[in-house]
């Protein structure tokens, strides 16, 4: 009888075994189909902001590791600095309940809440996306931030209500306004490229070692992606960029002033673009050599890129020439933009300069707006390429604009 029982209980024991064995393959499996619909999803694109948002859309919805808030940081090593690019999370309690109800309602799958993005090629901007963008870190900076910690010794943070009091004064505790989080390097050949952080602010559910198991296998992936997007876009860049003054080269104009134009019709907006003129060029070219005339273009490429707006398109036109275009920018406000550009030049210290006929380099400028004079390409730059010759034949050293 004794034996029987002690069958009995072996056959018991192996039920339990087997069905646990059962629910742990089920729920490897969820986690795998997860993560394989994440990263296919990372595979449909090479745009970095569009890789973002995969990324954190599938660490923030339900049908994907279910985290209330997430965020991306990324290392900057040419200036040191570990940089907020994107956050996606409600504001609020009561957003995350409408916004949960919706997804619910709708029966969104994690390929509709992409398409979302995709459609409109933006995220809501949210105080806490504006919050995470708005943070910068130096990454050598151990001995303050979280963020710096993470980048140097590519370790996994999760800060329990045990622990983060510790980090107060810290920047992200101090943002996030959180008693838990999770923060978890993302990494490409061995080498830290960004960050993520999650938390669950608002259902206040713990972070799992399984929540962090999935994160860091999302995580291995993401490194990648993250790097394969910002390799595509260096190549995109060196293939539009004038190889002289670094600035967008002629044929990437064309493009991105026919991408303006689109943009101003469709949302009933207005854009202008200034043509740039050397007054006197050839006579500098002629007397200095064309080395020193080719520093010259590289120092005023510099000076209309640092004191262009972050929303305008600074241009190398061809030759002497330059182009920018300013987007949702009306005639008026384009000509105190083209003059502000025009005395900043004519007071900058060009070597050489006195050999000039004015003892300075200066510049002539043209402006064109859409759509007064005119709504192709072609239509604006002839326009503001006539108003630019119309400011030379007027003396030089100023702007026509018609």
């Amino acid at each position: 009888m004794l034996f029987y029982f002690s069958i009995m209980d072996d056959i018991f024991k192996l039920k339990e075994e087997n069905e646990r064995l059962k629910e742990e393959l089920a729920r490897t499996h969820a986690e795998l189909a997860i993560l394989y619909e994440i990263s296919n999803a990372m595979r449909t694109t090479l745009k970095l902001d569009e890789i973002l948002y995969i990324i954190l859309t599938g660490v923030t919805a339900h049908v994907g590791l279910g985290f209330n808030r997430a965020m991306i940081f990324l290392v900057n090593e040419k200036e040191g600095l570990i940089e907020g690019k994107m956050g996606i999370g409600p504001d609020t309690g009561e957003e995350a309940n409408k916004i949960w109800t919706k997804i619910q309602q709708e029966q969104m799958d994690l390929d509709d809440l992409i398409a979302v993005f995709k459609t409109s090629e933006k995220i809501p901007d949210s105080k806490f996306n504006q919050s995470v963008k708005s943070i910068k870190i130096n990454i050598k900076d151990k001995k303050n931030y979280l963020l710096s910690i993470a980048a140097q010794d590519g370790m996994l943070l999760h800060l329990t209500k045990e622990t983060i009091n510790e980090y107060t004064h810290d920047p992200l505790v101090q943002i996030l306004k959180t008693d838990e989080l999770v923060i978890v390097p993302l990494k490409a050949k061995d080498e830290v490229n960004g960050i993520i952080v999650a938390d669950n602010i608002f259902t206040r559910k713990p972070i799992s070692k399984d929540n962090i198991r999935r994160l860091i296998m999302l995580s291995n992936q993401a490194g990648l992606a993250i790097e394969n997007s910002q390799l595509y876009e260096q190549t995109v860049i060196r293939a539009h960029t004038d190889s002289l003054t670094g600035l967008w080269n002629h044929g990437y104009f064309q493009y991105l002033l026919q991408q303006e134009i689109k943009k101003a019709m469709e949302q009933n907006s207005v854009l202008s673009l200034i043509m740039i003129d050397i007054d006197d060029f050839k006579m500098y070219n002629d007397n200095m050599g064309h080395q020193t005339g080719d520093y010259i273009l590289k120092e005023l490429a510099n000076l209309l890129n640092n004191h262009s707006r972050k929303i305008d398109w600074v241009c190398r036109y061809g030759g002497e020439e330059f182009a920018i275009i300013l987007p949702k920018t009306n005639k008026k406000e384009a000509i105190l933009i083209s003059e502000q550009l025009r005395e900043k030049i004519q007071d900058f210290p060009f070597i050489y300069e006195e050999i000039m006929p004015a003892k300075k380099i200066t510049v002539s400028c043209g402006v064109a707006s859409y759509p007064e004079d005119g709504t192709t390409n072609s239509a604006l730059i002839s326009c503001a390429d006539k108003y630019l010759y119309e400011a030379k034949k007027q003396g030089k050293n100023q702007t026509y604009s018609g």
